[in-house]
């Protein structure tokens, strides 16, 4: 891992270093795939708050371009250091955290019906599911079907989620053509 330490408006004193060397390699062991590491020390001489003029800002590249960063304030340097460093690792373990959490999510398979009523001058109209029911469907969920040539009777595909006033179809399908074998 590459690491670069620098200081503005302040010398560099070989403690602030070591303690920097020393946490990097912290996180670098707890993260081993850290590709890259900046500090940098300011001391922040007009600063409105006289009394946090030491900042610390450190910068930590993984690979793909994923980039955490931690800017703090604080009384004195070794404060500042400790406290950028402690919410680079907490940005790094919730980055970890988010990626190793792999929701699978799988599309509702579609439901079959038989639109049974339309109302094309409102735009709506409703669906006959199989087993019994009724859903309500608008003409915006339809797809790959134009509503104007819909009819009753017509056999469609739908996914079905509540609705304010009961069950309604978010989309709305014509009914797959399988090919059999002849």
């Amino acid at each position: 891992m590459e690491l670069h330490v620098e200081s503005r408006n302040v010398a560099m004193t070989p403690r602030w270093k070591n303690e920097i060397e020393a946490r990097m390699a912290d996180l670098q062991a707890g993260h081993d795939d850290v590709l890259h590491g900046r500090v940098t020390l300011t001391k922040n001489r007009h600063h409105k708050k006289a009394q946090r003029v030491a900042e610390a800002l450190v910068v930590v590249t993984l690979p793909g371009r994923h980039t955490f960063t931690a800017r703090k304030e604080e009384k004195t340097f070794e404060e500042a250091i400790r406290a950028a460093f402690f919410s680079v690792e907490i940005e790094l373990r919730k980055y970890r955290e988010k990626r190793a959490t792999k929701e699978i999510r799988i599309p509702p398979v579609p439901l079959r019906g038989v639109i049974c009523k339309l109302f094309p001058k409102e735009g709506y109209g409703f669906i006959l599911k199989e087993g019994g029911g009724e859903v309500y469907f608008h003409r915006n969920a339809v797809h790959g079907l134009k509503f104007e040539e819909l009819e009753d009777g017509t056999e469609v595909t739908f996914n079905e989620e509540p609705g304010e006033k009961g069950p309604q179809a978010t989309t709305v399908n014509p009914v797959p053509v399988v090919h059999g074998k002849e």
